[in-house]
């Protein structure tokens, strides 16, 4: 006995202007990163700088990670149809893993670069990077910091797992770019190995970027529950609906961005149907109030007997 969680009306307005939103900062972030890969391209080759060469192309695969936000997140808000009656939320996180490969390779091969260069792989003499090089890296700080927050603080405010992601891309590379900077001022002081050693660093900051965003994606891509303290909040909101004499089982998973909630009250068992029936309702009701992200809440109801 229970309700279907569905959204109303309202939600679908809401999500239309989430997606408003996701479309916005991923555009500003496309134009940023398209403007700030070639400034930093040019700036590495004419400075002869590896580092900042190889955070250019962290830069360029921004440009791909923004754009499979938008599609993903836009498939993602596509309405229930006859094949998928429970909606399409998942190919957000879909995007996401996307994210994660790119990250990954382009980790892997940044490392693979800093590494030749500090083994001598082709025989190749180390140069030292030049000026350009050193304000190119401070730039990109800045504006890659800037960008972490900026698409951070849409991602709360929407709970979008691929937006925040992307994010996180920006702060991987406003990292790299620190790398790229304590590299090139190291070699502009007479080690110019600092150079490809802050290549490598670079790489292993991005690899672990795409492994975070990997393992949150595959979590919600296999039902993984909510954390505790978002189970407790919503056992406490069941709890306190008057006629609920206790909480039975409570379950919730992720569904994308979104949550399910499954939850067995007891109620008298004097109850008529209609009675215990008001009572699920009523939980269902609390629970969709409090939690802006549950998309479905079902409830039922066990007998409860007073113990002599």
């Amino acid at each position: 006995m229970g309700g279907n969680g569905m959204k109303k009306q309202s939600g679908k307005q809401q999500v239309s202007e989430s997606e408003k939103m996701v479309m916005r900062v991923s555009a500003n972030s496309l134009a940023g990163n398209v403007l700030l890969s070639v400034f930093k391209l040019t700036a590495g080759v004419a400075a002869h700088s590896g580092a900042m060469v190889s955070d250019a192309l962290h830069s360029a695969s921004d440009v791909f990670s923004t754009i499979v936000v938008m599609i993903g997140y836009h498939m993602s808000e596509k309405a229930s149809d006859e094949d998928h009656q429970y909606g399409h939320e998942r190919l957000e996180c879909v995007a996401a893993i996307l994210l994660a490969a790119v990250l990954c390779v382009t980790g892997i091969g940044i490392g693979i670069s800093g590494l030749e260069k500090i083994f001598g792989v082709g025989n190749g003499v180390l140069q030292v990077p030049g000026r350009l090089a050193l304000a190119a890296a401070a730039v990109s700080i800045v504006v890659k910091e800037g960008m972490y927050w900026y698409t951070r603080a849409a991602a709360k405010k929407i709970g979008s797992s691929a937006l925040m992601a992307d994010a996180w891309h920006h702060r991987s590379d406003a990292l790299s770019s620190i790398g790229s900077l304590v590299g090139i001022a190291g070699a502009q002081r007479g080690y110019p190995v600092c150079d490809p050693i802050a290549g490598v660093v670079i790489a292993i900051f991005v690899i672990k970027a795409a492994v975070d965003i990997f393992r949150d994606a595959i979590g919600k891509l296999t039902d993984k529950a909510c954390c505790r303290e978002t189970i407790d909040a919503i056992r406490n909101v069941a709890g306190g609906v008057s006629g609920v004499k206790e909480i039975d089982k409570l379950q919730t998973r992720l569904f994308g961005s979104r949550i399910y909630v499954d939850v067995e009250i007891a109620a008298d068992e004097t109850l008529t149907l209609k009675e215990a029936h008001g009572i699920a309702e009523a939980v269902h009701d609390a629970i969709e109030k409090n939690f802006g992200d549950v998309k479905h809440c079902m409830v039922h109801v066990n007998p409860y007997k007073e113990e002599k």
